[in-house]
């Protein structure tokens, strides 16, 4: 993470020697997941999101920006609607920290302290490194799920993952170089392993370590009958999961003695 936050650093320094524009700011609003455990709400909020973030703008159409948030998310089967979710009964929250490197469209042109351009929705895309690690509660304990390895896979995935946000989301110039965003960003996680779901039950029988035998198959909590048989579909076979962030930011602008603004 700290290799990619320095690397985000200096691709953006030398966008330009004399920078002519930067902003800076501070971001927070709610985080949401989508995957194993919540398959069709796309909007659904699990949890919080802040972060800080430093903007280039290449002119009033084009910016570049880096971003450091913290968040997370949660979900459990027991809260579904759907009779076969709760019958499986797993749950999990993940707190996770996402370094991004993200291009921003304008659809107007926007400067910040010009009355006649101070406003713009715009959309944006680009490339997240997100580490993170996957939690449940058991009898009033939380654990680690990742080196339980709860579906026996024959190698245990890891701490960091490449992310692909994009989003869109409107720009106020509020006063002098004080600006307000709103957005909604979607980020699709190139791992299965978000919510430490993915594939099939193992079987219960080759756990040697009675937490990870209990929290591989939690469906017999309640009912004492226990539907993880070994090969069994335990997640939903699709390949990424996805976290999303629903946030408001408040940036301060920095102009420079070179800068295009009016």
């Amino acid at each position: 993470m700290k290799r990619f936050l320095l690397l985000i650093a200096l691709c953006l320094f030398a966008l330009h020697s004399n920078a002519q524009q930067w902003e800076f700011g501070v971001q927070g609003g709610a985080a949401g997941y989508i995957g194993d455990l919540n398959q069709r709400n796309l909007l659904q909020v699990s949890g919080a999101m802040q972060g800080l973030h430093l903007r280039y703008n290449i002119n009033g159409h084009w910016s570049i920006k880096a971003s450091l948030s913290k968040a997370q998310v949660e979900a459990a089967d027991s809260t579904s609607k759907y009779a076969e979710q709760r019958q499986r009964n797993l749950s999990f929250y993940t707190p996770f920290t996402e370094g991004a490197l993200i291009g921003e469209f304008n659809f107007m042109e926007y400067l910040p302290g010009d009355r006649y351009h101070d406003f713009t929705p715009f959309v944006y895309g680009g490339i997240a490194a997100v580490n993170y690690t996957p939690k449940a509660i058991y009898n009033g304990q939380t654990y680690d799920l990742r080196p339980l390895n709860l579906e026996q896979s024959p190698q245990t995935y890891g701490t960091t993952a490449v992310a692909v946000p994009f989003g869109a989301g409107v720009k106020f110039n509020l006063f002098s170089s004080v600006s307000l965003t709103a957005d909604v960003g979607y980020r699709t996680v190139y791992s299965d392993h978000f919510d430490d779901v993915s594939g099939n039950y193992a079987d219960r029988n080759t756990f040697v370590d009675p937490i990870a035998r209990a929290l591989s198959d939690r469906s017999g909590e309640r009912t004492g009958v226990y539907i993880g048989t070994a090969g069994s579909q335990r997640g939903d076979y699709r390949k990424h999961d996805t976290y999303v962030f629903f946030g408001l930011s408040l940036s301060y602008t920095i102009l420079g003695q070179k800068c295009y603004y009016k």
